[in-house]
Order: C-alpha cells, then structure tokens, then sequence
C-alpha cells in the first residue's frame, strides 16, 4: 500500500516519508586463524593471534601475532596472499598481537605498496606504558609506529565505533558495564591526564552484520567479552551471537566467572565459539557444555581454522 502511496504523492507533489532502508548485511564471510597456541601440519603455533577476514570481497588482517615472521610464514604455509590486504586492525597494543606488523608491512610493499598500508587503532594505543624501570615505555606500539609510518604506512586512530565497510564494524573503545577485569592490574599507562592503572582502553573487536546474526572477532576480551558482546549488539543490532571467534582471555577464570559467562552467552543466542589464544583449552569445552553446544559448534582454535558463513566452523584435525 505504501509503495502506491508513494507513486501518487510523486504524481501529485504530496511529501511522504520513506521507508527506512535496510541495515547493511554482508552476504559471503570466512575467517582464517593465522596465529594461536594449537597447530598441526606445516604451520607454527605461539602466544599470540592473528586472523585473515575475508567479507563481501574484501580482506582484513585482524593482528599480527607475536613473533615477526610467524603470520608471514603460516600465510605462505596455508597458500594466503598477503599483498592484496589494505587494511589491518590491532585488537590492542600488546605484543603478542601487534608483534608481527612491521615484518609484513616490509614483506609486501615492494611488490604492492598499499599492501597492509592501513591501520586500524582504538583510541589509547599510544599511550605510554609505565615500567619499574625509569624511562623505559613498554607499549610496543610507541616504537612500531615510527618505523611503520616511514614505510608509507598510516595509522586511523578510532575513539567511537565506524562502519568500516556495509556491515562491518569496528567497535573502537568498549564501555565497561559489567566488572569483568581481563588485564593484569599491575600495569600503569601514562594516559593524558594522569599516571593510572592500565585497564586496556585501547582494546577493540571487529563485528561483522550477517542474517544468520552477529559475527563477532576479539583478540583478548580485556575489556571482557560480555561487555564487548553487549556493545556490539548496542552499536550494531540486538541479534543473536551468530559466532565469537578468538581469545576471551579466561584461560584463569573461577568456576563462577565461566558459569557467568556462559549464562550471558545463552542470553545473547550464541551458535558457534572458536575459542583461541588466552580462552584456555578447559574453559573452551566447559563453555560447550554450559551453553548447550556440541563440537561441531564448540572448539579448541587452531592455526588455518576458520569459519564460514553459511556452513559453519572449520576446525583442523587437532581440534575436532
């Protein structure tokens, strides 16, 4: 009816309002695990994650693991071509994410200069770190970006969420309603008002808009991954947790923070968890088991693992 409303009040000059369009979905996702602890066949496993996501024909690097050229070589090893990456974004200023940056930027310029040539950043990554040692920062991001700018490279500093392409988010900081503390407590951070505890404020996940729900990609959760998951649904839309993949950083976490946890999981409709990186092994199968979830929807992440929208996870031999 509306649509007829519309042609007459065309023909007559009569103002109506339009419907509203319809938020971005993307339609084609998979995501590749590059770097996480568990691996098999010819690639690497370490501290530290890395992930290729490839969305409605464009390819973002989520991280880049710990060691310089563990990403580079795990990629060559799995048959993935860097060089048609623009843009990266770094979850947090830790070095088991942020480790492998200059490595690649250096590895792809040559042969593609806007290679890995776009950084994507929360706000209080730069921020200087305090040590017990006088004048030594342990951010390593107050080094790296420097040496990563004098390649051509750029670094977009997010202090709000943005809408990195039709239905894919990058949340920027992440509010912390509920006091989930994933971070060490003994860190300090030069922000600038003050010399304070360091609370990660720098941490940030990428949420991607599919039909079947919310695709959800962290790094570490320090801002907790209930409080991310909330946040995205906030900025994005109050869907169902279509899949979480990456570290939630509860590798230590009680019993009861893992039945919390899991309790907000099944409020939020949660269908697929990678758990990788700092979620720990027991936490990974206790969550299958609180949430209601079975293995085929439930695993340990390994390196080349993955998830594909419209089939599911892909796990590797070792984690299935």
């Amino acid at each position: 009816m509306l649509k007829y409303l519309l042609m007459i009040a065309a023909l007559i000059g009569v103002g109506f309002a339009a419907e509203p369009a319809e938020p971005a979905r993307v339609r084609s996702l998979k995501i590749t695990l590059l770097s996480t602890m568990l691996a098999d066949g010819r690639e690497l496993g370490e501290w530290g994650f890395a992930a290729l996501v490839e969305v409605d024909g464009r390819r973002i690097l989520f991280d880049t693991g710990t060691h310089p050229d563990l990403v580079l070589n795990n990629a060559r090893s799995l048959g993935i071509d860097l060089t048609s990456i623009s843009d990266v974004v770094l979850s947090h200023h830790h070095p088991d994410h942020v480790g492998g940056l200059l490595t690649l930027r250096e590895a792809v310029r040559s042969k593609t200069p806007a290679a890995l040539a776009r950084v994507h950043v929360a706000e209080g990554i730069f921020y200087p770190r305090v040590t017990l040692t006088p004048a030594v920062d342990s951010n390593p991001m107050v080094l790296i970006k420097p040496s990563y700018e004098a390649t051509g490279g750029v670094f977009n500093v997010h202090r709000k969420p943005v809408q990195l392409q039709p239905g894919v988010w990058l949340t920027g900081p992440i509010p912390r309603r509920y006091p989930e503390r994933n971070w060490s407590g003994a860190d300090r951070m030069k922000s600038p008002e003050r010399i304070e505890e360091d609370t990660l404020p720098d941490d940030q996940a990428l949420v991607i808009d599919t039909e079947q729900g919310l695709v959800v990609l962290v790094g570490c959760s320090h801002a907790g991954v209930i409080n991310t998951l909330e946040y995205a649904r906030s900025i994005v839309r109050a869907a169902p947790i279509h899949a979480l993949i990456g570290g939630i950083h509860v590798f230590s976490a009680s019993d009861e923070t893992l039945r919390w946890t899991a309790s907000k999981f099944v409020e939020f409709g949660l269908q697929n968890f990678i758990g990788a990186h700092c979620t720990g092994i027991e936490p990974v199968y206790r969550f299958r088991e609180l949430v209601g979830l079975d293995r085929a929807h439930a695993v340990v992440g390994a390196v080349g693992a993955g998830f594909l929208l419209g089939q599911g996870i892909e796990p590797r031999l070792i984690a299935r």
